[in-house]
């Protein structure tokens, strides 16, 4: 059934998928910086699952985990580079701290991940695929989030560079981009600056009523992949005519549109 190797598995999307890829009688490989709720997770999910306190902030942290998943359970077949940090506030009043948080995590996370795991894994020779989450906000910009948005936009262009550069190896590992809309988690946990409060009420309201389970998400994930889509964007109607919209703005040059809060992840 092979392995997969997830980041930002404590919570979330990440739980999600760790369920799910369980479910489908993989072994999960856990990553995260929060040890005690890794633990827990990994106590849940039983014998399959496997928990590595993890910064992906620190290449070395991430070159860890490759090594143990590569030593100890049998390769990766499966590598999700999920974990993420979400800060509101206007973009010049977000400290330089929680901007370079930002970067380090949502952007070298997903770096750190793909230098320690990418030679391993086309070292085998066998086919294997890497899942980079970005976010419909990484097609979208939005006011009050500008340190997120920025980094999703990176994590876009980085994933298909990635699989541009893995097909002219003639690599067997594929990639595919992971855009989720609204989805039940708790992205939004960090306190707002005054500037954003309402925004970020009006995004933690819209994650309660419409959000989809981690679950219900990471069914469809899978789905995708065993489809082999390079897109997988499980709720395309957060996405497509917001899309729309921006490109043929774009191509007319007109000024960017501000997109309502229910159109933002």
């Amino acid at each position: 059934m092979g392995t997969a190797v997830i980041t930002g598995a404590a919570s979330g999307i990440g739980a999600g998928l760790a369920r799910e890829a369980v479910r489908r009688g993989m072994t999960v490989v856990l990553a995260d910086w929060d040890g005690d709720a890794l633990a827990a997770l990994a106590k849940e999910l039983g014998d399959q699952a496997h928990a590595y306190a993890t910064d992906v902030r620190d290449p070395a942290a991430l070159e860890a985990l490759a090594e143990a998943a590569f030593t100890h359970h049998g390769g990766v077949d499966l590598l999700f580079n999920n974990a993420g940090v979400l800060t509101t506030g206007l973009s010049w009043e977000i400290s330089a701290d929680a901007w370079q948080r930002s970067l380090d995590i949502n952007i070298g996370g997903v770096v750190n991940g793909l230098r320690a795991f990418v030679p391993r894994m086309t070292a085998t020779g066998r086919p294997a695929r890497i899942i980079n989450t970005a976010s419909v906000g990484g097609f979208l910009p939005s006011p009050f989030m500008a340190p997120y948005s920025a980094t999703k936009f990176a994590v876009v262009a980085l994933t298909e560079s990635l699989a541009g550069e893995l097909a002219a190896l003639g690599s067997p590992v594929s990639v595919s981009l992971l855009a989720p809309g609204p989805v039940k988690t708790q992205i939004f946990r960090e306190a707002p600056t005054a500037a954003a409060q309402g925004f970020h009420q009006a995004m933690t309201d819209l994650l309660g009523a419409h959000g989809m389970a981690p679950e219900a998400f990471a069914a469809l994930v899978f789905e995708a992949i065993d489809r082999g889509d390079y897109w997988i964007i499980p709720q395309p109607d957060a996405l497509d005519p917001a899309l729309d919209a921006r490109h043929a703005g774009i191509k007319a040059r007109q000024a960017p549109i501000i997109y309502p809060t229910g159109d933002a992840s």
